[in-house]
């Protein structure tokens, strides 16, 4: 038997004034038939620039179960799911996209997979709506962060997903700046499972991850979780020396048992100009690194409110 629960729908916005109506009503009617409460939807507007924040306003004079978080300015969307879980009251946290591509009906199959022991119910993804060269990235994007990472990632799941109050609690209390979510609601541990759901055309409008942001993200998750690229050079380097004894060694020989100097100038620049470009782009692997280190050593907050609204007492 279940039971009833508290949820808090975390929603980060960003430009989504078009679509936050629709969103809304559905959720409201996903919510209406969800025992226990009184449920919560903690809506984040990361910055907009559109009428997203006006529309959130006139939508909480309506519904008392909305809570708006507006930050200072754009913060960016894992910064945004985490003011929302920051803000977030309810025992069971439920953290979708606002472009209405997370259906909020697949939340009752979220809930029942929950309900039977899991700490963490997340969606995987099928039939993404993006084009052919965006679903490609994306498919690479997941299998590259999974194979490098050293915590198990599950494949094709986004940030859509239920969580209980002890793995936000424990996402919460994690310091790092720089966060991938998905990969932190893995690391924390506890029971998980993922369910598949069919990604949904957006409400309107157009994709806020770019190409720099995906690369930001992707970057994000590689070096949060893995010191692969470290070893990596570690490995290349170490294989660089045993290549340059073993023809140091074979020029030795040609020279004293044969008489034969070896030739190759070409091949000598292009071997200069190889190892040139292998230690520059390590150099900027280790950069990476260095500029997490020093971005955590500042302690920023992640992201600054400028103001909370509250919905009005039914």
């Amino acid at each position: 038997m279940s039971v009833p629960h508290r949820l808090s729908v975390v929603i980060p916005l960003y430009n989504e004034q078009q679509a936050l109506p629709p969103l809304l009503e559905e959720l409201d009617a996903v919510l209406a038939g969800i025992a226990g409460g009184p449920h919560e939807i903690i809506a984040v507007d990361d910055g907009s620039t559109d009428a997203t924040l006006a529309t959130l306003e006139a939508a909480a004079r309506q519904d008392p179960r909305l809570v708006i978080v507006s930050l200072s300015r754009n913060f960016g969307h894992q910064a945004a799911i985490c003011a929302g879980l920051d803000h977030a009251s309810g025992d069971v946290v439920v953290v979708m996209d606002g472009d209405g591509q997370d259906p909020p009906g697949a939340i009752h199959r979220l809930l029942a997979q929950f309900e039977a022991g899991y700490d963490v119910v997340y969606a995987q993804r099928l039939n993404r709506k993006e084009g052919a060269l965006q679903r490609a990235a994306y498919y690479l994007f997941y299998r590259i962060v999974a194979a490098l990472s050293e915590t198990p990632l599950p494949l094709d799941a986004g940030d859509f997903a239920v969580l209980s109050r002890r793995v936000v609690d424990a996402i919460r209390a994690t310091p790092e700046r720089h966060r991938y979510l998905r990969g932190l609601r893995t690391w924390v541990g506890f029971r998980q499972t993922g369910i598949p759901v069919e990604r949904v055309a957006r409400l309107s409008g157009t994709s806020k991850y770019d190409a720099r942001a995906l690369f930001g993200l992707a970057f994000d998750g590689i070096f949060a979780f893995s010191v692969v690229p470290l070893r990596a050079a570690t490995i290349i380097g170490a294989g660089s020396v045993l290549l340059s004894s073993l023809f140091a060694i074979y020029s030795l020989w040609a020279k004293f048992f044969h008489d034969v100097a070896p030739r190759g100038f070409t091949a000598l620049i292009i071997a200069i100009i190889f190892l040139s470009g292998v230690q520059l782009f390590f150099m900027g692997v280790i950069g990476e690194y260095v500029a997490r280190v020093y971005e955590e050593t500042k302690a920023r907050p992640i992201y600054l409110v400028s103001r909370v609204i509250r919905g009005a007492p039914s």
